[in-house]
């Protein structure tokens, strides 16, 4: 948030299962909505790299197919763009 990379970020806690290097984990984890502008996805993905403990953590970029036009300028405005 502080590097203005997104607009909003919501936690959410989880309960994962799934197979990492050949065995099954079952784990508690935090799973988190980044509103942000595409154009902000390398930083963002570098940010996460840098912070995550994961080898590979979970960053996806889902397409918006349609929003408020209201909530989608004010995604704009909070993230910093580029110069």
């Amino acid at each position: 948030m502080e590097a203005k990379l997104a607009a909003c970020v919501s936690l959410l806690p989880i309960h994962s299962i799934y197979t990492w290097q050949g065995e099954l984990h079952k784990e508690q984890e935090w799973q988190l909505l980044i509103k942000a502008d595409l154009a902000q996805f390398p930083a963002m993905e570098a940010k996460i790299k840098e912070m995550h403990s994961y080898e590979v953590p979970e960053i996806l970029a889902l397409p918006i197919v349609a929003g408020s036009q209201a909530y989608l300028q004010w995604i704009s405005q909070q993230v910093k763009t580029k110069e």
